[in-house]
């Protein structure tokens, strides 16, 4: 049996499968190891995970998450995996090799990822051979979830939103202004507090305001992403992630204004990872 993740900062999506399929699917909280180090990890493996694998134990585990861009996280990520099943073997990738694989297969483009947080690549069908870097919430994250919450959390608190936008968004949150900051400032994960206020944009996106800080969002991703790799106008375009496949029709009026073409727009890229390591275990096992 093989154990794959696709982890997110908001949720992870775990699945427990073999040569016949997949076997369990379990969801926990999101992990991102620039947040949260190797005993909180472990944590959310003992509450949220283990119990619900019923002591199935992976032989291989394919963990690809967000944040995992560096020697030091993904230690964090390998060490609560190693103390969580000790017998098994983790692999820990980043979540872009898993957006490529699952969106690009064997044919070259660009992946991207559009959820909490916004990643892109260029993909040449085996390997990633090109990352402008996602610089986090603080100083990127143009396209995210976290982009937008926070684009529209400033107009809120700078009074530049309407007025009617402004009093149900205080009323849908209960909002002040201390408890925003607290909760930007001083939680652990504060791309995803932010990136809650996606949904309010997506019940508002008809609004002019809505609508124009949503266009920006992309805008800028393209902007700053996607246009830097070669060949983007003739290469397709693919998008995982909640915030692409919600505000889809607004991403394809911002890849028109570049002569981009979209490829496929999926919320996850767990059933091309399921196809891809199903292949795998045909051809290698479970080595």
């Amino acid at each position: 049996m093989i154990l794959i993740a696709d982890s997110g900062s908001t949720k992870t999506d775990w699945r427990l499968m073999d040569t016949n399929g997949v076997l369990e699917q379990v969801y926990t909280a999101g992990i991102n190891p620039q947040y949260l180090e190797a005993d909180q990890i472990y944590t959310i493996f003992e509450d949220e995970l283990l119990p619900n694998l019923k002591e199935k134990n992976p032989t291989v585990i394919y963990y690809y998450g967000a944040g995992c861009s560096s020697p030091e996280r993904n230690l964090r990520v390998e060490q609560a995996l190693r103390k969580a099943f000790p017998n098994s073997n983790p692999h820990v990738d980043h979540d872009l090799l898993a957006a490529a694989r699952s969106l690009c297969g064997h044919q070259p483009g660009i992946a991207c990822i559009l959820g909490t947080g916004s990643n892109s690549c260029l993909y040449d069908g085996k390997n990633i051979t090109d990352n402008v870097p996602s610089l986090g919430f603080l100083m990127g994250d143009e396209g995210s979830g976290a982009f937008l919450g926070k684009m529209l959390i400033r107009a809120f608190l700078y009074r530049e939103l309407p007025e009617e936008l402004a009093t149900s968004l205080k009323n849908t949150y209960s909002l002040t202004k201390n408890g925003i900051l607290d909760s930007v400032y001083y939680s652990d994960m504060p791309s995803t507090y932010l990136a809650t206020f996606a949904k309010f944009c997506f019940d508002k996106r008809k609004h002019p305001a809505i609508h124009a800080m949503i266009y920006e969002n992309f805008d800028g991703f393209f902007e700053h992403h996607v246009s830097k790799y070669e060949g983007f106008t003739e290469l397709p375009i693919h998008f995982v992630g909640s915030i692409a496949y919600h505000f889809s029709d607004t991403l394809q009026q911002v890849a028109k204004k570049y002569g981009a073409k979209i490829g496929q727009i999926l919320t996850s890229p767990s059933e091309g990872l399921i196809q891809y390591h199903q292949e795998l275990l045909a051809t290698i096992g479970e080595k």
